[in-house]
């Protein structure tokens, strides 16, 4: 339980953005498809920057942890997922 709270903890600077990708998604293409290959693609992009910028120095606070970088990213992607599936089903019933 306390190493999905601090993924989630590593997920919270990105819920803003994620929400606005929705939203667009959801006015553009409220399908699932796409927005899973989407958020696919721009879960590829957030550890492309975490790597590359000084934000890897994250990346070690969490190996420490015993969290591996392919875990915490795809742990990342699955909580997007559930969030954007909820999101996009709600918005498709008042649409």
């Amino acid at each position: 339980m306390q190493r999905l709270l601090t993924i989630l903890a590593f997920y919270k600077p990105f819920v803003v953005w994620s929400f606005a990708v929705n939203a667009l998604m959801g006015f553009f293409n409220p399908h699932l498809a796409p927005a899973i290959v989407t958020k696919l693609f721009l879960t590829v992009f957030v550890w492309y920057y975490v790597s590359e910028t000084n934000a890897k120095r994250k990346l070690t606070f969490y190996k420490n942890l015993g969290i591996s970088t392919f875990k915490l990213f795809s742990s990342l992607f699955l909580v997007d997922i559930i969030l954007t599936i909820s999101f996009l089903l709600v918005f498709k019933e008042f649409t």
